[in-house]
């Protein structure tokens, strides 16, 4: 049966097989530093490895509960998560569509557009989680 593994910074979907008496174990996928199981994940695991049976239900559940556990013991993870908040917002504040749209293809271009789009409103709800039972949702 696969299983989420932590190995280091990284989290690893993982299936052992006994092999002449001995386990060996085989990385079905990457999953960053977040274990996320996306339908990509999904679709490639099983083009990649089509006998191995994946009970992706409870793979999704075990990934929720490892979703949280960065949050309870490791302020660390919060500092990376700003950092990495304020070197996206320079990026996107560096962004020139009209110098984009001249030397990039289009489909490229609106599939950032559209990637914008899902992060203003990622943004929307987390802020309006954080305001909830406030006058402010933030400060400054």
């Amino acid at each position: 049966m696969a299983f989420i593994r932590r190995r280091g910074n990284s989290y690893y979907l993982v299936h052992n097989v006994r092999n002449n008496g001995q386990v060996k174990q085989i990385h079905l996928a990457c999953l960053g530093r977040r274990p996320r199981i996306s339908e990509d994940v999904m679709q490639g695991v099983a083009a990649r490895h089509p006998f191995i049976k994946v009970d992706w239900q409870s793979l999704r559940r075990k990934a929720s509960q490892e979703l949280v556990k960065p949050f309870e013991n490791n302020a660390q993870f919060v500092h990376d998560l700003v950092g990495a908040v304020r070197n996206l917002s320079l990026d996107i504040a560096d962004l020139h569509f009209p110098v984009l749209e001249m030397t990039h293809d289009r489909e490229l271009v609106a599939e950032l557009a559209s990637s914008l789009k899902l992060l203003r409103s990622t943004l929307d709800v987390k802020l309006n989680q954080l305001g909830k039972g406030r006058s402010r949702p933030y400060a400054n």
